[in-house]
């Protein structure tokens, strides 16, 4: 019997992830076929230069263009031009797409107690008996031996109770600092293994939608879901037009009824936390209402449309970075058209170990881009499971679903990144001021009661290295204070934190002693050194300057010094950008106070690289023309104790090597300077180097006369 061609599912255990070809019994006559069914359809012609002529192809006319530039700038601008108006046309598809409304929700299911009060037994009873069932496990001793059976059961819970719910399991599915194994594999499946709704209706939501029958639109289309998620179902096609393969995400029917009734229950258990429960002083309704926007805006496929072009943008110019691109002639409110993407989820280290690739490779570069997402832009992809998340064959980290966008506010994105250096140099007053800038306190609260807490909590935890802290036990500490004082933790900050446990429960996967903060310490030094922001700039002088002085010169040095090593890791860091931001804030009008510091700290650091210099030859000579020339003096020539001695050694050291680091950079030029010099013309800047020598000059008269004299006294270094 002849047979068509599908595209079906493979069941291979070592391709979980993709369609293989299958072929199915051909239909016999008279019978319509399948509307999976493959039909074959040549695409159209595309425009080729350097043609002889123009010619016509169906009555559609080539254009001769014999410049090949010209033709790619030609084919540029009616691709974008096309663009713009198939998106046009997908927003007015999707000009009555639901909004979340508060007030809408309330009147909807307000006037419905029967069916509010059935979901609500409904839920109580489910989780209720799950609760029940895990305390009469831990009362016979029984835990260990039924996770496995609990944890299937939580997940068909989970699924019972819909889309709201298996959200709730999708985050606890990344967590295995909070979840057993057990737990985690059963409810990663809630990722993109959910139950799938009739093939049938979805098809039919694609041509009432798009308003085309699907024979018209795919050459192929597989004749069931490779994916079911939360709020709808993947299949995978074949562009009839321009044979271009898509994924294909179709809603699944009855969603708003669902998650909007969830929502109203979780409104109400809101404002009863709100007026009852003291501790948590977070305003829990407009954490509920910031989650249920998102969720809202995940159902406009088209707005989902918009992210995805928006984050490629933004993020995509990295070459280990893959964002698929939109098909907007085959999108509406219900139907979303993508590229087509091959891969492997994260969490599958034995697949992706097969293809030659590196997980935690991959996990470094999900934390580096999300890192941008957060702290440059502000825009993030705030749901970042595995199922989201793809390793490509080629090594490339693709991001799908972008329905659960966020923005952080550009002077909380300063703050944090602030807060992270304030929290690894202990400096907990810095630290308490920030909650002003990131709008967790009000500025007319006292901030002086909350440092206490913050040392004794993070004292012990800093006893640790950068590289043994983690996320988890961060958020844990801060929460702690959270709950004792008068915080209002803003809507938006939740999703950011969601965001970034679900990263952390990534890496987990990789590795279970990966500590994200460790990973992404050198972000946060490179952006401190190079990052020519007020905010950050302040921050800088913060951390070495206090008092009016370098503090603890030493120990101050070293803070930079660990700066430049963390810094010189991220792979987008330049010498220049570290220098240049400084040498401008020095001569800034208003930077005068700073530029005393510098000058003083320039005398310091001559004297150390000369005196360092001095005592390395003194000490170079044999012992017979030391005592010679020092007259018997056991502290040389330069009449230094034993701690001034090393005091200047030991700067002059840490000096070179941060010098030595900055010159070490993959991307050092000398050239760089160039530009430097330039700012060096300023009369300004000559002004400062007239100050330093001048300096230099005192210091250096000062020590003469010691000599001179033979005082036992010591110039101070301070």
């Amino acid at each position: 019997m002849a047979a068509a061609t599908a595209l079906s599912l493979s069941s291979s255990s070592n391709s979980p992830n993709f369609l293989q070809l299958r072929r199915f019994p051909r239909p016999e006559k008279g019978s319509r076929l399948p509307r999976a069914a493959l039909v074959e359809a040549k695409p159209l012609p595309a425009l080729r230069g350097g043609s002889s002529g123009g010619g016509s192809v169906n009555g559609e006319y080539t254009v001769q263009v014999v410049d090949a530039a010209a033709e790619l700038s030609i084919r540029s601008r009616m691709d974008r031009a096309g663009d713009i108006q198939a998106e046009a046309r997908a927003m007015t598809r999707a000009v009555n797409a639901s909004v979340y409304s508060p007030e809408l929700v309330a009147a909807r299911y307000g006037s419905r107690p029967i069916r509010v009060l059935q979901r609500t037994v409904e839920i109580l009873t489910a989780v209720g008996s799950f609760a029940f069932k895990l305390f009469l496990d831990k009362r016979q001793g029984l835990l260990d031996q039924r996770k496995r059976m609990r944890a299937a059961e939580l997940r068909r819970i989970f699924t019972r109770l819909g889309p709201t719910f298996v959200k709730i399991g999708q985050g606890l599915s990344t967590r295995p600092d909070i979840c057993p194994p057990e737990f985690l594999e059963e409810l990663s499946e809630l990722q993109d293994a959910l139950p799938t709704f009739p093939d049938a209706e979805a098809f039919a939501c694609i041509e009432r939608e798009l308003g085309l029958p699907l024979d018209s639109i795919y050459s192929t289309l597989s004749p069931s879901p490779i994916a079911a998620a939360s709020l709808g179902q993947v299949y995978k096609a074949q562009l009839r037009l321009s044979g271009e393969l898509v994924a294909v995400k179709v809603q699944r029917p009855g969603i708003e009824e669902a998650i909007g009734l969830d929502f109203y229950l979780l409104r109400g258990l809101g404002f009863l936390i709100n007026k009852y429960v003291d501790f948590i002083t977070s305003d829990v309704v407009a954490l509920v209402d910031e989650f249920a926007r998102r969720v809202y805006q995940e159902l406009n496929y088209v707005q989902e449309g918009k992210n995805a072009r928006r984050f490629k943008k933004l993020y995509a110019d990295k070459a280990d970075v893959l964002v698929p691109d939109i098909f907007w002639d085959y999108t509406s409110a219900k139907v979303l058209t993508m590229e087509w993407v091959d891969g492997v989820k994260l969490n599958q280290q034995e697949a992706i170990e097969k293809q030659g690739l590196k997980l935690l490779e991959l996990v470094n570069i999900g934390i580096q881009c999300s890192l941008r997402q957060l702290l440059e832009y502000g825009y993030f992809h705030a749901d970042p499971h595995p199922g989201n998340l793809l390793a490509t064959p080629e090594g490339k980290l693709a991001f799908l679903d972008f329905g659960m966008m966020s923005e952080t506010p550009e002077q909380a994105r300063f703050a944090i990144i602030g807060h992270v250096v304030h929290l690894v140099n202990r400096d907990y007053e810095a630290m308490a001021r920030d909650y002003y800038d990131l709008d967790f306190l009000s500025p007319d609260v006292d901030v002086s009661p909350i440092v206490p807490a913050l040392r004794n909590f993070f004292d012990d935890v800093l006893n640790a290295t950068v590289s043994e802290l983690n996320f988890k036990t961060i958020v844990d500490g801060l929460g702690a204070v959270l709950y004792d004082y008068p915080f209002n933790v803003p809507a938006y900050y939740a999703l950011i934190l969601r965001s970034l446990t679900v990263l952390e429960g990534l890496a987990l996967y990789a590795d279970p002693n990966f500590k994200v903060l460790a990973a992404s310490y050198p972000y946060f030094a490179k952006r401190l050194l190079t990052d020519p922001n007020p905010y950050l700039r302040d921050a800088l002088i913060e951390l070495l300057f206090k008092d009016g002085r370098f503090r603890q010169v030493l120990k101050q040095w070293n803070r930079l010094e660990n700066l430049v090593v963390q810094g010189r890791k991220d792979k987008d860091f330049t010498a220049k950008d570290a220098l240049q931001p400084v040498l401008k804030l020095l001569l800034d009008p208003e930077g005068e106070e700073l530029r005393l510091l510098v000058v003083k700290e320039s005398v310091y650091v001559a004297e150390a690289v000369v005196f360092g210099s001095m005592i390395d030859a003194f000490n170079s000579i044999p012992q017979p023309m030391r005592s010679l020339i020092s007259n018997g003096n056991e502290n040389g020539p330069l009449n230094l104790n034993n701690g001034e001695r090393e005091r200047i050694l030991e700067l002059r050291d840490r000096v070179f090597r941060i010098w030595s680091l900055l010159r070490s950079s993959d991307n050092f030029d000398p050239t760089l300077f160039e530009p430097i010099l330039q700012v060096l013309q300023d009369p300004e800047a000559r002004i400062l180097g007239g100050r330093v020598v001048g300096g230099i000059t005192q210091r250096f008269a000062a020590r003469l006369l010691q000599q001179v004299l033979r005082s036992p006294v010591a110039v101070s270094t301070q």
